[in-house]
């Protein structure tokens, strides 16, 4: 049995129409580009296509929270790393890490965490997983200890990007 990662990874380079006058990334374009990462790597990764759970069974996950800190600014024409991860779930929702980094991953540039609700669209009621995916989520499940608070850890991802 293959060993799929609890990590996702991909680069993705900022563009002109997304940043500010400052040639800054918008700051709710950061969102953007971390979930649209998140959707293009589980495709690519555990060939798990949400539009097509949406689309054959009128299923998905809508998203309830959302918190991100915003470190380091991203640049116009700046490729960085965006890497993410299921931390959390339940038998109704699921918890997502977000980080974007620079290119080389050595200054993070924002985490986001969110949270998600698994969603009928015929009944607009949320729902339970099926034993299926509950299974899929143990497989990709990355830990980050025991009742994580995202003040801290933004705390300590911060002490990352201190000068050694």
């Amino acid at each position: 049995m293959n060993t799929l990662p609890k990590t996702l990874e991909s680069k993705v380079r900022i563009q002109y129409h997304d940043c500010d006058p400052f040639n800054h990334l918008n700051n709710s374009r950061f969102i953007d580009y971390m979930v649209g990462a998140r959707t293009e790597q589980l495709l690519e990764h555990y060939d798990f296509n949400t539009a097509e759970l949406v689309q054959k069974q009128g299923i998905g996950w809508v998203a309830v929270q959302t918190q991100i800190s915003y470190l380091f600014p991203a640049v116009w024409m700046e490729k960085v790393t965006i890497e993410s991860r299921l931390f959390l779930f339940s038998e109704s929702s699921l918890m997502v890490e977000i980080l974007m980094w620079d290119e080389n991953k050595t200054h993070i540039k924002a985490i986001l965490w969110t949270k998600l609700v698994h969603f009928n669209l015929n009944s607009q009621r949320s729902m339970k997983h099926s034993q299926e995916l509950m299974d899929f989520f143990n497989q990709v499940h990355y830990s980050l200890g025991e009742n994580p608070v995202f003040e801290e850890r933004v705390k300590s991802l911060r002490e990352l990007n201190l000068p050694a």
